[in-house]
Protein backbone atom coordinates (compact mmCIF):
# COMPACT_ATOMS: atom_id res chain seq x y z
CA UNK A 1 0.00 0.00 0.00
CA UNK A 2 1.64 3.65 -0.89
CA UNK A 3 0.50 5.84 1.77
CA UNK A 4 2.24 9.33 1.99
CA UNK A 5 2.34 11.06 5.75
CA UNK A 6 2.06 14.58 5.99
CA UNK A 7 2.32 16.35 9.30
CA UNK A 8 1.59 20.01 9.88
CA UNK A 9 2.58 21.02 13.71
CA UNK A 10 1.78 17.45 14.17
CA UNK A 11 4.10 14.33 14.71
CA UNK A 12 2.80 10.93 13.08
CA UNK A 13 3.79 8.12 15.34
CA UNK A 14 3.37 4.44 14.85
CA UNK A 15 -0.16 4.50 16.23
CA UNK A 16 -1.18 6.82 13.78
CA UNK A 17 0.14 5.10 11.12
CA UNK A 18 -1.22 1.78 12.62
CA UNK A 19 -4.71 3.72 12.85
CA UNK A 20 -5.02 4.84 9.33
CA UNK A 21 -3.58 1.23 7.75
CA UNK A 22 -6.26 -0.46 9.41
CA UNK A 23 -9.19 2.01 7.91
CA UNK A 24 -7.20 1.62 4.74
CA UNK A 25 -7.51 -1.58 4.60
CA UNK A 26 -10.75 -1.95 4.56
CA UNK A 27 -11.37 0.55 2.24
CA UNK A 28 -9.01 -1.78 -0.11
CA UNK A 29 -11.33 -4.66 0.26
CA UNK A 30 -13.81 -2.44 -1.62
CA UNK A 31 -11.57 -0.81 -4.50
CA UNK A 32 -8.86 -3.53 -4.67
CA UNK A 33 -5.12 -2.37 -4.06
CA UNK A 34 -4.63 0.07 -6.87
CA UNK A 35 -4.73 3.62 -5.52
CA UNK A 36 -2.15 5.93 -4.11
CA UNK A 37 -3.13 7.47 -1.05
CA UNK A 38 -2.28 11.29 0.78
CA UNK A 39 -2.81 11.96 4.52
CA UNK A 40 -2.50 15.61 6.10
CA UNK A 41 -2.54 15.57 9.10
CA UNK A 42 -2.81 19.01 10.87
CA UNK A 43 -3.15 20.26 13.98
CA UNK A 44 -4.67 24.26 14.94
CA UNK A 45 -4.99 25.11 18.49
CA UNK A 46 -7.62 22.53 19.90
CA UNK A 47 -8.55 21.01 16.85
CA UNK A 48 -7.15 18.20 15.06
CA UNK A 49 -7.82 17.61 11.76
CA UNK A 50 -7.48 14.50 9.00
CA UNK A 51 -7.31 15.33 5.20
CA UNK A 52 -7.25 11.57 3.53
CA UNK A 53 -7.06 11.66 -0.16
CA UNK A 54 -7.41 8.17 -2.04
CA UNK A 55 -7.01 8.25 -6.35
CA UNK A 56 -8.65 4.87 -7.59
CA UNK A 57 -8.16 5.66 -11.50
CA UNK A 58 -9.20 8.99 -13.02
CA UNK A 59 -11.25 9.90 -9.33
CA UNK A 60 -10.14 11.72 -6.14
CA UNK A 61 -12.32 10.39 -3.01
CA UNK A 62 -11.32 12.70 -0.25
CA UNK A 63 -11.88 12.96 3.17
CA UNK A 64 -11.86 15.38 5.92
CA UNK A 65 -12.77 15.62 9.47
CA UNK A 66 -12.45 17.69 12.49
CA UNK A 67 -12.24 16.89 16.14
CA UNK A 68 -10.69 16.79 19.62
CA UNK A 69 -8.41 14.23 19.04
CA UNK A 70 -6.53 13.13 15.99
CA UNK A 71 -7.63 9.56 16.06
CA UNK A 72 -11.43 10.38 16.13
CA UNK A 73 -10.58 12.59 13.57
CA UNK A 74 -8.89 10.09 11.89
CA UNK A 75 -11.65 7.58 12.22
CA UNK A 76 -14.34 9.95 10.61
CA UNK A 77 -11.99 10.77 7.23
CA UNK A 78 -12.01 7.32 6.97
CA UNK A 79 -15.61 6.86 7.31
CA UNK A 80 -16.36 9.26 4.95
CA UNK A 81 -13.68 7.70 2.30
CA UNK A 82 -15.54 4.20 2.90
CA UNK A 83 -19.12 6.08 1.86
CA UNK A 84 -17.39 7.35 -1.39
CA UNK A 85 -15.89 4.48 -2.41
CA UNK A 86 -19.43 2.22 -2.01
CA UNK A 87 -21.02 4.83 -3.94
CA UNK A 88 -18.02 4.79 -6.44
CA UNK A 89 -17.99 1.15 -6.94
CA UNK A 90 -21.38 0.75 -7.19
CA UNK A 91 -21.45 3.72 -9.63
CA UNK A 92 -18.64 1.64 -11.74
CA UNK A 93 -20.15 -1.61 -11.91
CA UNK A 94 -23.65 0.17 -13.23
CA UNK A 95 -21.86 1.70 -16.27
CA UNK A 96 -21.54 -0.24 -19.51
CA UNK A 97 -18.47 -1.93 -19.76
CA UNK A 98 -18.57 -3.47 -22.89
CA UNK A 99 -16.27 -2.31 -25.73
CA UNK A 100 -18.60 -0.14 -28.56
CA UNK A 101 -18.78 -2.14 -31.98
CA UNK A 102 -19.32 0.03 -35.52
CA UNK A 103 -22.67 -0.65 -37.52
CA UNK A 104 -21.27 -3.03 -40.22
CA UNK A 105 -24.71 -3.96 -41.38
CA UNK A 106 -26.89 -6.71 -40.73
CA UNK A 107 -25.74 -10.24 -40.16
CA UNK A 108 -26.49 -12.68 -43.64
CA UNK A 109 -29.24 -14.01 -41.57
CA UNK A 110 -31.35 -11.44 -41.23
CA UNK A 111 -31.19 -10.34 -45.14
CA UNK A 112 -33.90 -11.44 -47.29
CA UNK A 113 -33.10 -11.35 -51.13
CA UNK A 114 -36.58 -11.04 -53.01
CA UNK A 115 -36.80 -10.07 -56.62
CA UNK A 116 -39.87 -8.38 -57.64
CA UNK A 117 -41.68 -7.81 -61.10
CA UNK A 118 -43.96 -9.41 -63.52
CA UNK A 119 -41.34 -11.66 -65.24
CA UNK A 120 -38.33 -12.72 -65.09
CA UNK A 121 -36.75 -10.40 -67.20
CA UNK A 122 -37.96 -7.51 -65.57
CA UNK A 123 -37.34 -8.43 -61.58
CA UNK A 124 -35.71 -6.37 -59.52
CA UNK A 125 -33.69 -7.60 -56.88
CA UNK A 126 -34.77 -6.46 -53.39
CA UNK A 127 -32.86 -6.62 -49.98
CA UNK A 128 -35.54 -7.15 -46.96
CA UNK A 129 -34.54 -6.42 -43.63
CA UNK A 130 -35.84 -8.55 -40.55
CA UNK A 131 -35.61 -6.73 -36.85
CA UNK A 132 -35.20 -8.47 -34.12
CA UNK A 133 -38.92 -9.28 -32.47
CA UNK A 134 -37.91 -7.91 -29.22
CA UNK A 135 -36.44 -4.05 -28.50
CA UNK A 136 -34.35 -3.19 -25.33
CA UNK A 137 -35.35 -0.39 -23.52
CA UNK A 138 -33.72 1.18 -20.78
CA UNK A 139 -35.04 0.76 -16.83
CA UNK A 140 -37.44 3.67 -16.42
CA UNK A 141 -36.19 6.45 -13.72
CA UNK A 142 -39.40 7.30 -11.82
CA UNK A 143 -39.22 10.53 -9.79
CA UNK A 144 -42.65 11.72 -7.94
CA UNK A 145 -42.92 15.44 -8.49
CA UNK A 146 -46.16 17.01 -6.77
CA UNK A 147 -45.37 20.29 -8.44
CA UNK A 148 -46.35 18.83 -12.10
CA UNK A 149 -50.04 18.29 -10.78
CA UNK A 150 -52.88 21.07 -10.15
CA UNK A 151 -54.73 20.13 -7.09
CA UNK A 152 -57.84 22.29 -8.58
CA UNK A 153 -59.95 22.52 -11.71
CA UNK A 154 -57.70 25.04 -14.38
CA UNK A 155 -58.95 26.84 -17.49
CA UNK A 156 -56.29 26.25 -20.38
CA UNK A 157 -54.58 30.16 -19.92
CA UNK A 158 -54.48 29.39 -16.22
CA UNK A 159 -52.83 26.37 -17.00
CA UNK A 160 -50.15 27.37 -19.36
CA UNK A 161 -49.27 30.44 -16.73
CA UNK A 162 -49.20 27.73 -13.64
CA UNK A 163 -46.63 25.89 -16.02
CA UNK A 164 -44.49 28.32 -17.00
CA UNK A 165 -44.52 29.60 -13.21
CA UNK A 166 -43.52 25.98 -11.98
CA UNK A 167 -41.37 25.90 -14.98
CA UNK A 168 -42.20 22.60 -15.65
CA UNK A 169 -41.98 20.49 -18.86
CA UNK A 170 -45.31 18.50 -18.44
CA UNK A 171 -48.14 19.92 -16.73
CA UNK A 172 -51.17 18.05 -15.74
CA UNK A 173 -54.19 19.49 -14.65
CA UNK A 174 -58.55 19.03 -14.95
CA UNK A 175 -60.62 21.39 -17.03
CA UNK A 176 -63.20 23.27 -15.76
CA UNK A 177 -65.35 20.40 -17.31
CA UNK A 178 -63.65 17.34 -15.20
CA UNK A 179 -61.19 16.33 -18.05
CA UNK A 180 -57.78 15.28 -17.56
CA UNK A 181 -55.33 17.57 -20.14
CA UNK A 182 -51.71 17.30 -20.06
CA UNK A 183 -49.38 20.35 -21.00
CA UNK A 184 -46.32 19.30 -23.09
CA UNK A 185 -42.94 21.68 -23.72
CA UNK A 186 -41.63 20.79 -26.78
CA UNK A 187 -37.72 20.99 -27.29
CA UNK A 188 -38.33 24.46 -29.16
CA UNK A 189 -40.30 25.82 -26.35
CA UNK A 190 -43.85 25.20 -27.58
CA UNK A 191 -46.60 23.74 -25.11
CA UNK A 192 -48.61 20.83 -26.68
CA UNK A 193 -51.81 20.23 -25.24
CA UNK A 194 -52.75 16.73 -24.95
CA UNK A 195 -56.43 15.40 -24.37
CA UNK A 196 -56.73 12.09 -21.59
CA UNK A 197 -59.83 9.81 -23.13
Amino acid sequence: MNVEYTGRQFDITPRIRKEVETGLAKIEKILGGNFKTKVILTVEKHRHRAEITIAPRNTALVGVAEASDMIAAIGEALDRIAQQALKYKTRWRTRKRQAKKKWAGEPPEQRVQVAVGSSEFTAVPVVVHKFPPLVRTAEAHVVKAKDSVALRPLTLEEAIKEAQFRDRDVFVFRDLQGKVMVLHRTRDGKMELIEAP
